[in-house]
């Protein structure tokens, strides 16, 4: 037995690997997802989300096979529901990318998940959350009609993406009883149905460029295939509400991927905001009742 493998088998080193993976897991589907961006000027925010919804869903099905299992008629119909949102949100997170940063969109898009986590919720405290995620997303709005503000069609998409993300939880959850990886290769290729036709009307036949090909195989696999892999690593041993609150901090990940990536300075007056999202997300996670606290997953999950 070599001896990374008995590192790896400390109590010690266990403890921290999937905490590792979550980390790593949000952090490559920030990077991908800005390297996603790059290729806005060749085929465009829905080209580049046909690209990775279409890869990863050819992907999916190489690895998973699902055409081996069994699924009803009525287990089909919820996959196509599911697979179509999942669709959705992804069109809708790439379309507001394309004139909003991605610390911004991202903040945006976590009230979807957020306003489920609240949806049951009656204690005080978590009027104040909403309160606090409000404050938020008006200090993302542009109202005050300056030049540095941000483009309401591309936050219109963001809350879109917020509406299907959290459409997704609720369609996801239904079909959390199938087979995990046959579910979300058929998911996805549902998602794929829904985004390609956008993508081909957009991006045409320069879609089938290998050059593009091949960056749209990168993002598929940074942005979807390692964050996800990651990601069921750290569920299994994660709790849910630690996970939840973890995952929280996408918008701060996003944002700093952003900058770094591809150049995006927030103001102040954003990041502030991004903060006040990030705190309402964590504190909504930490005070529900633990049989409510579901993990959240990634902004343009799942793939």
């Amino acid at each position: 037995m070599s001896s990374l493998t008995l590192a790896l088998r400390t109590p010690r080193i266990a403890a921290i690997l999937p905490y590792l993976a979550l980390i790593g897991g949000m952090v490559s589907l920030s990077a991908g997802t800005s390297f996603a961006k790059t290729l806005y000027p060749m085929v465009g925010p829905a080209g580049t989300a046909a690209l990775r919804v279409g890869l990863s869903a050819l992907f999916l099905l190489l690895v998973f096979r699902p055409w081996r299992s069994a699924f009803t008629r009525s287990d089909l119909r919820a996959l196509a529901i599911y697979g179509g949102v999942m669709g959705l949100m992804n069109l809708s997170f790439y379309m507001a990318l394309n004139t909003i940063p991605l610390g911004v969109a991202l903040a945006i898009e976590f009230m979807g998940p957020l306003s489920v986590a609240l949806f049951n919720s009656r204690r005080l405290i978590h009027f104040v959350w909403v309160g606090l995620a409000i404050l938020g997303l008006g200090l993302l709005l542009p109202l005050d009609g300056s030049v540095a503000t941000l483009d309401p069609v591309g936050c219109a998409y963001a809350a879109a993406a917020a509406v299907f993300w959290a459409g997704y939880i609720v369609f996801g959850k239904r079909v959390s009883h199938l087979p995990s990886g046959s579910t979300v290769a058929i998911g996805m290729t549902f998602a794929a149905m829904t985004v390609v036709p956008f993508g081909v009307a957009g991006a045409g036949i320069s879609l089938l460029d290998p050059k593009i090909l091949a960056l749209g195989l990168v993002v598929a696999m940074v942005s979807s295939a390692l964050p996800y892999t990651l990601d069921m690593v750290a569920l299994r041993h994660i709790p849910k509400r630690t996970f939840g609150v973890a995952v929280s901090g996408d918008p701060a990940i996003g944002a700093l991927a952003g900058l770094f990536v591809l150049g995006e300075h927030l103001s102040t007056l954003q990041w502030l905001a991004i903060a006040a999202i990030i705190t309402a997300s964590v504190g909504a996670v930490l005070t529900s009742p633990s049989d409510e606290a579901q993990p959240l997953q990634d902004p343009a999950a799942p793939a």
